[in-house]
């Protein structure tokens, strides 16, 4: 026998031992998949169970508007995201016109932009006092709100525009990696029918794409769900808005977690729609469809439609904001350059960091366990863990404070009983509260692409491995982790800005006297003074943009395009 070998436990067989570290695996991926479906089974037990029952006030007052104009916003954004996403995607994938190479990633760039930022830059520019309304004023000789109409901006219109101007890249990343997928002999037959691009488009590409634009447009509803900023700034009043105004200033948490029970029944309706709009399909990839696209030759007034299409949208969602926030920051630069914007920006970096590199701890584990056991169990804990992120923000933070608070008042209780001492809040109020948050709310994405990257690994790797005497463990670490490297720091980098922009929870759940680049620039906002959180939404913005960068090349290159 070998050295390599030989085992490490005197008196304990190498198969042995190596079934012990299996299932060491299998229960730290228990373990893990318990702690992060805590909140959300503390939310339903403590709507079920309140201190204080105002579940028939809620029914009788605030719930059905609450609940109507949720409905509202998620319709009109999902009718705006489906419009520019589609039409984009198809547009990049399909045609020629000028520009299409800078599109097919620029399409991206509003996905770097949180729906608040934005919300607070159109609304600095289109509001009475905004310069769009004093230009008008100027030239037409109006001297009062009286003589003229113009598009309330602080509206529920509003808001929908706001949040699907920076949510549409869903569907149009989904969906542009669906047209690639297809096969170009599907193209030729509706061509030599005859029919044009846009009837091969809803007869034939449409059809075979809509599981990738269900999923979509599933995440489209699920982000404006969670969104608080935006309906908080305009004053539009959604179940997000409700929970915040429910615990924060009644006071009564019993009843944000009702709400927060209702956003959940909103989550599981989508996603049973989302995955019953595509039981029946099942496809499988063509032989040719790794050939290169043949992309349709258009007029030149087509060609400008489709540049249209393309440009509208990110001149609205990116340039024109990125450039108001770059303007406002280098003017205003000398009063927001402070001790206390340097102190911001290393917390979010801070937490940031550290909700990613746990989530891609946490990520590693569960794929890893999945990959050692490939059993129904397994598949079960898998889609648990990821319950985090279908999770609104907002909801989030009612299950993280639950079991903390409740954690710390055992503790303190204790401590006061037998040694006379209080340990006050250790875990709820702390930064650590915050990373538990964000690495529930987003570890499905580092263990989704974890998982996703080892199917491809062949299995003979782990016997060759395994064969040479190494457990699981240094398998992991010798084999898998260096040929894994791109794709975690691609998921790291992913949670890390997601992090840098989530509001809701942090809003809920920061320490006294904490804040972050999110919640200092809805701090400004919210007092009106756009200008002086210009240069941290922008340090926001610009974090972004590489994820962004790096998804755009991984999509390019899945497919040659002649």
């Amino acid at each position: 026998m070998t050295e390599a070998a030989t085992s490490t436990h005197p008196g304990v067989s190498q198969p042995l031992l190596a079934k012990r570290t299996s299932a060491r695996w299998l229960i730290s991926a228990f373990i893990t998949t318990a702690i992060v479906a805590l909140p959300v089974l503390s939310v339903i037990f403590l709507a079920f169970f309140p201190e204080e029952n105002i579940w028939p006030h809620l029914i009788n007052t605030t719930l059905p508007r609450y609940l109507t104009t949720t409905v509202q916003l998620m319709i009109g954004v999902a009718v705006i995201t489906l419009v520019v996403g589609l039409s984009s995607a198809w547009a990049v994938t399909m045609c020629e016109f000028p520009g299409r190479k800078f599109f097919e990633w620029a399409m991206l760039l509003p996905f770097a932009v949180p729906a608040y930022v934005i919300a607070y830059v159109y609304t600095s520019l289109l509001d009475y006092a905004g310069p769009v309304q004093g230009a008008l004023r100027d030239w037409f000789g109006w001297t009062s709100a009286a003589d003229y109409w113009f598009p309330e901006i602080r509206s529920l219109e509003g808001a929908t525009l706001m949040i699907g101007l920076v949510v549409y890249p869903y569907v149009y990343l989904l969906a542009r990696a669906a047209f690639l997928e297809q096969s170009p002999s599907l193209f030729d037959v509706s061509r030599s029918l005859g029919h044009s691009a846009i009837s091969t488009f809803f007869r034939v590409v449409l059809p075979i794409a809509r599981p990738a634009i269900a999923v979509g447009l599933s995440l489209v509803l699920m982000e404006t769900l969670n969104d608080f900023g935006t309906v908080d700034f305009f004053a539009v009043q959604t179940l997000t808005a409700g929970l915040f105004d429910t615990w924060m200033n009644l006071g009564n948490l019993g009843g944000a977690a009702q709400i927060a029970t209702t956003m959940l029944i909103f989550v599981v309706i989508l996603v049973t729609l989302e995955r019953y709009s595509r039981r029946r399909q099942q496809q499988y990839a063509a032989r040719d469809n790794r050939e290169p696209i043949r992309r349709f030759k258009m007029s030149f007034g087509r060609q400008m439609i489709c540049l249209a299409v393309c440009a509208v949208p990110v001149l609205l969602g990116f340039v024109i904001p990125g450039a108001t926030l770059g303007l406002y920051a280098w003017e205003y630069f000398d009063e927001s350059w402070n001790p206390e914007f340097v102190r911001n920006t290393f917390n979010s970096l801070f937490l940031s960091s550290a909700a990613a590199l746990t989530t891609l701890l946490i990520g590693i584990t569960l794929a890893y366990s999945r990959r050692l056991h490939n059993t129904r169990g397994m598949q079960v804990l898998m889609r648990l863990s990821s319950l985090g992120y279908a999770m609104p923000g907002a909801v989030l933070a009612v299950g993280v404070i639950v079991p903390l608070a409740g954690f710390d008042n055992w503790l303190d209780s204790l401590m006061r009983e037998f040694f006379g001492i209080s340990t006050g809040l250790l875990l709820s109020g702390t930064a650590f509260a915050l990373v538990f948050a964000y690495t529930v709310r987003f570890l499905a994405v580092s263990a989704g692409s974890v998982e996703s990257a080892l199917q491809k690994i062949t299995p003979s790797m782990d016997m060759a491995s395994r064969s040479l005497g190494h457990t699981p463990g240094k398998t992991l670490v010798r084999v898998h982790l260096p040929m894994l490297r791109g794709t975690l720091i691609t998921a790291a980098l992913v949670v890390f800005v997601d992090c840098m922009k989530e509001l809701p929870a942090t809003l809920i759940l920061r320490p006294f006297n904490f804040e972050t680049l999110a919640t200092y620039v809805y701090q400004f906002a919210s007092d009106e003074r756009l200008f002086h959180s210009a240069l941290p939404a922008l340090i926001i913005v610009l974090a972004g943009i590489v994820p962004i960068i790096l998804m755009s090349r991984s999509i390019s290159n899945s497919r040659s395009i002649a």
